[in-house]
């Protein structure tokens, strides 16, 4: 396979430039095209190489996008959650002395709320939102209904917009 890739690393380099407006990226997905490669089977297990070629080309490419976009959304929301509006103030992308002390502080009003919930809830509350799993998935981690789940998020949620707000 990576004779394969070696023949038509031009024409791969083609195909990337000519769907990505940035031939910065190019370098980048070429190497990634070539990790994937040293990682295939035997040539002798795939009919089409080049066909597989192109598809892993394509897959590496789109992989690349949607890393874009969730980094795009992530620091959108960031900037919304810090209320910068301009570019200018993240250009230093460093918060101020003041900002980072009230957000240690806010962090340890959040924390000494959740600590003050029961141990169901704190467990419940940290599955779902520090480790990403879905309700379901929470439910059957813990070995509860996913209503109780979705009970003991409400009584999380509640008590820290008591304790600590928005």
């Amino acid at each position: 396979m990576l004779d394969a890739y070696l023949a038509r690393q031009e024409e791969l380099r083609r195909y990337f430039n000519a769907r990505l407006n940035q031939a910065s990226d190019v370098d980048d997905l070429m190497q990634d095209l070539y990790l994937k490669v040293a990682a295939a089977p035997p040539v002798d297990e795939i009919r089409s190489p080049g066909a597989y070629l192109y598809r892993l080309a394509s897959n590496v490419m789109l992989d690349r996008l949607r890393q874009r976009r969730r980094a795009v959304a992530r620091d959108s929301d960031w900037r919304r959650l810090y209320h910068v509006t301009t570019p200018l103030e993240d250009a230093a992308d460093l918060p101020s002395a003041e900002t980072a002390a009230a957000a240690r502080q806010h962090l340890s009003r959040v924390v000494e709320a959740l600590d003050a919930l029961p141990p169901m809830t704190q467990q419940i509350f940290r599955l779902h939102k520090f480790e990403g799993l879905s309700h379901a998935e929470t439910a059957t981690r813990v070995g509860i209904s996913r209503s109780s789940v979705e009970k003991h998020m409400m009584e999380a949620l509640r008590h820290l917009t008591a304790k600590v707000g928005r």
